[in-house]
């Protein structure tokens, strides 16, 4: 089953959003969530929909999406199911 751009953005909201939710007073993470005061806020609203996403809000979130894959040294064009699953392969590698 392929993929479409929206659904992968859409899990990006999701993981992200469950990031900000559960994770915003985690010390492993507080950097991460202070630089991403925008994109994770918007991620949450988006997979709620609570907001409707923007060209410019979009961006905000694949940045955020982009820099957590990254600090978890994971592929972020990989379409992960969950936040567990992207934390799961990280500690994995």
């Amino acid at each position: 089953m392929s993929e479409t751009p929206t659904n992968h953005f859409f899990r990006k909201c999701e993981i992200l959003g469950e990031l900000w939710l559960n994770y915003r007073n985690d010390e492993q993470f507080q950097d991460f969530i202070e630089y991403n005061d925008l994109g994770l806020p918007l991620a949450y609203a988006f997979a709620n929909e609570i907001a409707k996403e923007t060209e410019l809000a979009e961006r905000y979130v694949n940045e955020s999406y982009d820099l957590l894959a990254e600090s978890l040294g994971v592929s972020g064009t990989e379409p992960f199911d969950s936040l567990e699953d992207m934390l799961e392969q990280s500690v994995g590698e």
